[in-house]
């Protein structure tokens, strides 16, 4: 052993040593200095006490503003279903899911692809009202120039008229019957609860009309394959398995995701 450490400090130069042993003796300096502080300064952590309560309000306004927290609270809970009932979301995403039915394609391209494009066209679609929103009902509160209720209803009034643009008068009259209410004299008489109800049902309308008409197409390529496998006596082959290229490559040459986004939007903007 004495030989072993001779051979390899005559291999480590004296200066190596001495740097390497300084290095170590700081090293430890530094771990105790730090134990040493932690011992010093830790403190057990309090425990929590978390008390929910109800207390006397001071006025009427204290009250007044906990209730509009509570009902803001609300509003974004549902706001996922107001993004579906006064937006053309619902139509966008029917519309997309009824392409990729027609291409067969089973889950190409996925439901998180469809559900985003869906949002950004829409977002896309909504961002005139959206801004008219801003103007006339969100920046005059935020300055102080109007009060909550009056932005309120500056804010509903472009949703309201756009619903009302996209509803069929069919529908509408559906519901209003439906509600009970007297025939209203114009659209100002209407009640917004009956207005989108009305809306979501003009969607699907909408929706499934454009969804037969995407249809046609990728049917008839269906059945050009499906009777020339029949007249070459190939009956055990699939055509579903024959057409998926061909409907792939139709819809690739014509541009095909560019015409629905577009009828989309033109179909809302009209």
């Amino acid at each position: 052993m004495n030989k072993r450490r001779a051979r390899l400090e005559t291999r480590i130069p004296r200066s190596a040593r001495t740097a390497l042993v300084w290095i170590g003796a700081i090293m430890a300096g530094i771990g105790i200095a730090l134990a040493c502080s932690a011992v010093a300064y830790c403190q057990p952590m309090p425990i929590p006490n978390i008390r929910i309560g109800v207390d006397a309000a001071e006025s009427p306004t204290e009250v007044a503003g906990a209730l509009r927290i509570i009902a803001l609270l609300t509003v974004l809970s549902i706001a996922p279903a107001i993004l579906l009932m006064t937006t053309s979301f619902t139509r966008i995403v029917i519309v997309l899911s009824f392409v990729r039915n027609a291409m067969g394609t089973q889950q190409v391209p996925p439901n998180q692809v469809l559900i985003g494009l869906a949002l950004f066209v829409t977002l896309f679609v909504m961002m005139p009202v959206y801004s008219q929103i801003n103007e006339e009902a969100l920046k005059p509160y935020m300055a102080g120039i109007i009060s909550q209720e009056e932005a309120m209803a500056r804010g509903v009034a472009p949703l309201r008229s756009f619903m009302l643009k996209q509803t069929r008068e069919k529908d509408l009259a559906l519901f209003v019957d439906l509600a009970g209410l007297p025939k209203p004299g114009g659209p100002e008489d209407i009640p917004t609860y009956v207005i989108m109800p009305a809306f979501m049902v003009s969607e699907l309308k909408t929706a499934f009309q454009m969804g037969f008409v995407i249809f046609i197409p990728f049917l008839v390529i269906d059945m050009l394959v499906a009777s020339v496998l029949m007249s070459m006596g190939m009956m055990m082959l699939p055509p579903v398995l024959v057409s998926l290229p061909f409907k792939v490559l139709m819809f690739v040459l014509v541009d095909g995701w560019g015409l629905v986004v577009k009828s989309l939007v033109e179909s809302v903007a009209r």
